[in-house]
């Protein structure tokens, strides 16, 4: 194990940082010298009494995929959010959910994360586990009319991990994504 030097952690952690100090500073309500240099304060604290783990292999960011997520991820949302509301104030009520399984094909903790949390935001699924050593996400849907419907939206889950790893990913995790799709 080797020990990175304090300066190359800084600057890691830098965003970390600047984003711990802007909540302190909108936490207060107010701007002033004393809240910045107290909130500076807390974030290092923070920093050095509960340190994170390094994220290994980084976050590689992909503009035209990232566009893509979102632009996807938004109109999810909006389908979604539809049809909740549609389940809720609709004659019928949920008549059926399932909980199923997904295989999802990324190694990386990070990615796994980033899936997991795009699924569970959109209106209608949640996840409910995330096993990391077999790579299995269980996710329960709120609507599923038969079983090609589950299919389908198993298909989604699937498209959605698709698009973050585009979008974030590594070459070679693009290029392991595309051998398995194969």
């Amino acid at each position: 194990m080797t020990v990175e030097p304090a300066a190359k952690r800084l600057r890691h952690q830098l965003p970390l940082v600047v984003w711990l100090v802007l909540v302190w500073i909108l936490l207060w309500g107010t701007w002033s010298w004393a809240n910045l240099v107290s909130g500076l304060a807390v974030a290092l604290g923070v920093l050095v009494l509960l340190p994170l783990p390094p994220v290994i292999g980084g976050v590689r960011l992909r503009p035209a995929a990232l566009l893509a997520f979102v632009g996807h991820f938004v109109v999810d949302l909006f389908v979604s959010g539809a049809q909740v509301a549609w389940q809720a104030i609709g004659p019928g009520g949920v008549r059926r959910g399932a909980i199923v399984s997904v295989q999802l094909r990324v190694d990386s903790d990070l990615l796994l994360t980033m899936v997991a949390e795009a699924i569970s935001l959109v209106p209608g699924s949640l996840v409910l586990d995330l096993d990391r050593e077999r790579r299995r996400i269980a996710v329960h849907l709120l609507h599923a009319r038969d079983e090609d419907d589950v299919a389908r939206q198993k298909a989604a889950v699937l498209e959605t991990e698709a698009r973050i790893v585009r979008a974030f990913g590594s070459a070679e995790e693009i290029a392991a994504l595309a051998e398995v799709a194969a």
